[in-house]
């Protein structure tokens, strides 16, 4: 979801179809929005996961309960905060 709800953003701001890419870091840039460090160091860690569910190949460390309890709230927060952009 903070994939799509990136997307939008860039759609909103440059009025041209969504560039087809699961970078979000790249989505961001594209997007022109600010993040602040803790932000975009958490996009990069939800890219590590979304990667997975793309390329096979690819498994990076299962995390503990409790960093995966830590992940949903911030992209929760993610959500609230990117849909305040659109």
């Amino acid at each position: 979801m903070v994939e799509k709800s990136l997307k939008a953003i860039v759609v909103k701001i440059t009025q041209e179809f969504a560039p087809k890419s699961h970078n979000l870091i790249y989505l961001v840039e594209k997007s022109i929005i600010e993040l602040s460090e803790e932000q975009l160091e958490f996009f990069g860690i939800l890219m590590k996961y979304q990667f997975e569910g793309r390329y096979p190949g690819y498994s990076p460390r299962i995390p503990l309960k409790k960093e995966i309890e830590n992940y949903l709230l911030k992209a929760k927060e993610s959500l609230e905060w990117l849909s305040l952009k659109l």
